[in-house]
């Protein structure tokens, strides 16, 4: 059920991929609340992806950016509040990616080029988009800027690797910058630490299933689905929230709070 909660607010979605992506839910609900965005994605990523079947059922344009890139940030950024009549209200970051991952290696004997590019894309773009924005002075007044995280932020899961690192630094990003954007134009930033959720990326984890079937039955409210994250991006857009910044909100089904479920000793 849609309530128009984006009726009159502009913004860019990022990392839409396949119908499996959070971010590709995001737009979908953000369409269908009244908003009106453009999409990007790195350009290897988009060969992959159906974007641009995205971009034709939202009715909107795709701009390629590579997040890491300065200037294809800041060409993004110009064209978008170009094409969409003024600056923007929300912003979705939805980024990550691990080479060390992909490439199966251990924790213990991580390639730390690798690690540094992990960090780049990951974790680095999010300062580098947020500056992009300050400085282009891009965002409304009392805008929203979001980032999807994990709790290995703050939890040891080992399969997850330096990525584990690559949230911790973002999850700082955010709150570093809230403050920033916060006393500029009540601009607040957030982070939304989500369930696993199965995406194209997520499943590419070793053990991501086993670990998926944990974490729902540890979970009283089993894990959240990523039409749910996309609501509560929505509702984090919205102007419901407007004096929630700087924060990492838990979006996993209460996972966070819990130390035993009886249902994992059955």
């Amino acid at each position: 059920m849609a309530n128009n909660l984006l009726a009159g607010k502009k913004g860019i979605i990022f990392g839409a991929l396949d119908e499996q992506s959070i971010a590709w839910k995001v737009a979908e609900r953000a369409y269908a609340e009244g908003g009106r965005f453009v999409l990007t994605n790195a350009p290897v990523a988009m060969r992959f992806g159906k974007i641009n079947e995205l971009a034709e059922q939202c009715q909107t344009s795709v701009i390629p950016a590579d997040a890491t890139s300065m200037e294809d940030l800041e060409n993004l950024v110009a064209k978008a509040t170009e094409e969409l009549g003024g600056p923007l209200d929300f912003i979705l970051h939805s980024i990550g990616m691990s080479l060390n991952v992909r490439k199966g290696k251990p924790y213990t004997d991580l390639n730390h080029e690798w690690m540094q590019k992990t960090f780049d894309i990951s974790a680095i773009s999010f300062h580098k988009l947020m500056q992009t924005l300050y400085k282009q002075e891009a965002m409304n007044d009392h805008g929203s800027i979001l980032a999807l995280t994990y709790i290995a932020a703050q939890r040891v899961f080992p399969d997850y690797n330096e990525m584990a690192e690559s949230k911790a630094l973002l999850e700082s990003f955010a709150r570093s910058f809230g403050y920033h954007f916060g006393t500029l134009k009540k601009v607040r930033v957030n982070t939304i630490s989500q369930s696993p959720t199965m995406t194209t990326a997520g499943s590419g984890v070793k053990g991501f299933k086993e670990f998926f079937d944990y974490a729902d039955k540890m979970s009283p409210l089993g894990n959240a689905s990523a039409e749910d994250c996309a609501a509560y991006c929505i509702a984090m857009f919205s102007d419901l929230t407007r004096s929630v910044t700087m924060q990492n909100l838990y979006h996993d089904g209460g996972f966070s709070s819990m130390g035993m479920s009886p249902a994992l000793l059955g």
